[in-house]
């Protein structure tokens, strides 16, 4: 394949509008109208938003800052969705921007999580974003109505507004400002109109929650027609359990790069081509890929091959061949990150803020996928002087929620820390019978620190809030 330096058309004075997206639906409503402006003229052909007005000027940087401000989105509008509590979101970008913004972009995201640690700004274009809606809709069975109980701001909670600008239908916006509510999420199910399929969007630690929230919760969600569950790898187990109970579960696989998920239970969405490298990397091609990355001007991960464009990931797969065609097992990430919610971690954007003599590990767990864990020698800082360094400068999701002490990191050489070793010290930790006084709050876990092989731990736990 050959490198691809950047789209060969590009716009340098594109206008990015930066919408908040997040978790309040009066928020959220405005991003959804933003992107029913935006996708107009891709969505129903003939019906192309109102160009940019004339005195728009090369570079112009517009904020929309809540819901009234979305009126001046058009056809020629770059959305940025951010987090509502992140400040000067269009400045941050623009400190980012290596490349021109390519032609037809609709919406920049940036990546939960990379091998750089910080993310990547993804362009991805109006065709590319419809693309994967109807792709979407095709496979389950048509379009229908949709309910976001996940982050807008997301490649995951924004596919569900586009779907639902895609569908014609209003989604139904989940309040999980406060946090993620099961018992919320079965009434908002259950008042649904039934003139049309009902769809929802989890991650798999929602579907825990769900699980253990009792009949009530489970039995208003075997009404929903497909319940995606993506971001993380869902237990084996967890799926399961849900599927044993009616509901109606399909693990995705996707990423930012790819417009969100592509491929359903190991299955490409229609449009979507997969294979795998001689190493096992996957790759992935189709109408539903991103334009690139614009911080990286070299490229990035996307390549063309025979006019075709490629998606090298970072996911080692296996393709095996059956009834329903080519079906993809991701085996496990070829980088180190960790996935813990859905939000990809990396440690040594961690370890950078936590000081000296901490290594971050993931450890698996049950609900979380994997567990942020800091593990340091005694004398260093408690688990809430690590979670406020962390939080501040990557946010809550990326900071320990487990903090271990041993009384030396193991080495594999001069200076280099041994971390499968000091993953196997975590787990085995993690694993006794102190594990008990991990607190959970919300949507929220916090953290209980102890000191591994000492047997008056689990006396010493003490709860972080």
């Amino acid at each position: 394949m050959t490198s691809e330096p950047g789209a060969s058309a590009v716009r340098t004075g594109a206008r990015l509008v930066a919408v908040p997206g997040g978790r309040d639906p009066a928020v959220v409503s405005g991003l959804r109208r933003a992107l029913e402006s935006r996708l107009r003229g891709v969505v129903v052909p003939g019906e192309a938003a109102v160009p940019a007005p004339a005195d728009s000027h090369a570079g112009e940087v517009d904020r929309v800052d809540g819901v009234d401000g979305v009126d001046g989105v058009d056809g020629s509008s770059v959305l940025v969705p951010h987090d509502p509590t992140v400040n000067d979101p269009l400045g941050a970008i623009a400190a980012r921007l290596r490349t021109d913004v390519p032609a037809g972009t609709a919406v920049i995201l940036r990546t939960s999580g990379s091998t750089t640690g910080t993310g990547h700004l993804v362009a991805l274009s109006a065709a590319a974003l419809v693309a994967s809606a109807r792709a979407t809709h095709e496979r389950l069975g048509g379009p229908g109505r949709w309910v976001l109980a996940v982050p807008a701001h997301h490649v995951a909670g924004l596919q569900v507004l586009v779907r639902s600008v895609v569908a014609g239908t209003p989604p139904v916006l989940l309040d999980t400002s406060a946090g993620f509510d099961p018992a919320a999420l079965a009434e908002a199910v259950a008042t649904m109109p039934d003139d049309a399929p009902r769809y929802l969007s989890l991650v798999p630690t929602q579907l825990v929650r769900v699980l253990d929230a009792g009949p009530g919760a489970v039995r208003s969600l075997r009404r929903v027609a497909a319940i995606l569950v993506g971001g993380a790898a869902t237990p084996p187990a967890t799926l399961a359990q849900a599927r044993a109970a009616g509901l109606r579960v399909v693990t995705t696989y996707g990423m930012t790069e790819t417009g969100g998920g592509c491929v359903y239970d190991g299955v490409p969405l229609p449009g979507v081509r997969v294979r795998t490298t001689a190493d096992g990397r996957v790759e992935i091609a189709g109408a539903m890929l991103a334009s690139g990355y614009l911080d990286d001007p070299d490229g990035g991960p996307f390549a063309v091959e025979a006019g075709e464009r490629w998606l090298r990931t970072s996911d080692r797969g296996r393709l095996d061949h059956g009834p329903r065609g080519v079906r993809l097992t991701v085996l496990g990430r070829v980088d180190d990150l960790i996935n813990t919610g859905g939000v990809k971690v990396s440690p040594t954007a961690v370890e950078r803020l936590a000081g000296p003599g901490v290594v971050v590990v993931g450890v698996p767990d049950h609900e979380w996928g994997e567990l942020v864990t800091a593990v340091t020698t005694a004398g260093g800082g408690s688990l809430a002087e690590l979670r406020a360094a962390v939080s501040a400068e990557l946010g809550a999701a990326h900071a320990p929620r487990a903090l271990v002490r041993v009384d030396a990191l193991p080495l594999r050489g001069p200076g280099k820390v041994d971390r499968l070793t000091v993953a196997r010290l975590a787990r085995e930790a993690l694993a006794e019978p102190g594990r008990h006084g991990v607190e959970r709050h919300g949507v929220e876990q916090h953290g209980v620190e102890w000191r591994a092989g000492d047997p008056h731990s689990g006396g010493a736990d003490r709860p972080i809030s």
